[in-house]
């Protein structure tokens, strides 16, 4: 196992223990983007916990909000604020609310969770990197049922226009929404051919594959912007969990996080 796989690992087992203690939904949606929230976090975005608020750093979103508990332990894992703080997620009064809010905590660029949002504010961040010269990346993390949402294209449409190759958008494509599967609730297929013909740089991985998504992430710009296309699971990681659409809103119960931290134990 490598230190980026040990290191997600960790990330899900805080994702799971957050969840259970604080009873909060979005386990699962939380689960499928760790790969990609790893790979921007320690290997890919130019970010300082020490200077959170550098000019110069790359900017990560993440527009699917709801699946904020993954953002909040790859901050914690890569020093932005003590893991200990985790404990406190959910809380009263609590910076780690159900969605991130920007200046609740280091490191949080946004306040997302209202969908369709995101991919918007990167452009405004990309646009001012430019404006700037700071070279500064943004890379926006949507889910594949925000690509329900107007707004999103509306966006697509404006970034190739305006050739803003320092802006990525990764689609966490899990294949599930709310209460059914992506495909069956709207007409999303072919997705990786729709953001093509909208002119973006497409590409298509496996977004559990942490070379693979480094690789995706990292491939130099060609004067139009990148839309990385992941495909995930939905609750990757735990068994019981994966593709099952029950998992978007039910927190485990003590029984089921002690079995699901049990699996990850087991894998080598």
């Amino acid at each position: 196992m490598t230190e980026f796989e040990r290191i997600a690992k960790r990330v899900r087992k805080q994702i799971l223990i957050m969840s259970s203690t604080a009873k909060a939904p979005h386990v699962a949606s939380a689960l499928s983007c760790v790969e990609i929230l790893v790979a921007l976090y320690f290997k890919v975005a130019n970010v300082w916990p020490e200077r959170p608020d550098a000019p110069e750093r790359d900017r990560i979103l993440l527009s699917k909000g709801h699946g904020c508990t993954a953002l909040y332990a790859c901050l914690a894992e890569r020093g932005f604020f003590p893991v200990s703080r985790l404990a406190a997620y959910a809380n009263d009064g609590s910076s780690m609310g159900l969605h991130p809010v920007r200046g609740a905590l280091p490191g949080v660029e946004a306040s997302t969770g209202s969908l369709g949002h995101g991919l918007g504010l990167g452009i405004g961040m990309a646009v001012a990197a430019r404006m700037d010269r700071t070279g500064a990346r943004v890379f926006t993390v949507l889910s594949d049922g925000e690509c329900n949402e107007g707004s999103v294209w509306e966006a697509a449409l404006w970034a190739p226009a305006h050739n803003l190759d320092n802006l990525v958008a990764v689609i966490d494509f899990n294949k599930l929404q709310a209460t059914g599967r992506s495909t069956e609730l709207t007409c999303l297929s072919p997705l990786p051919a729709k953001w093509e013909a909208f002119g973006w740089d497409v590409s298509e991985i496996d977004g559990h594959d942490l070379r693979a998504v480094t690789e995706a992430l990292e491939s130099p710009p060609d004067r139009k912007p990148r839309a990385v296309i992941a495909h995930t699971v939905k609750g990757k990681g735990v068994s019981f969990m994966e593709d099952e659409t029950e998992w978007h809103y039910s927190p485990p119960s003590p029984n089921e996080l002690e079995r699901a931290l049990a699996e990850l134990e087991e894998v080598p």
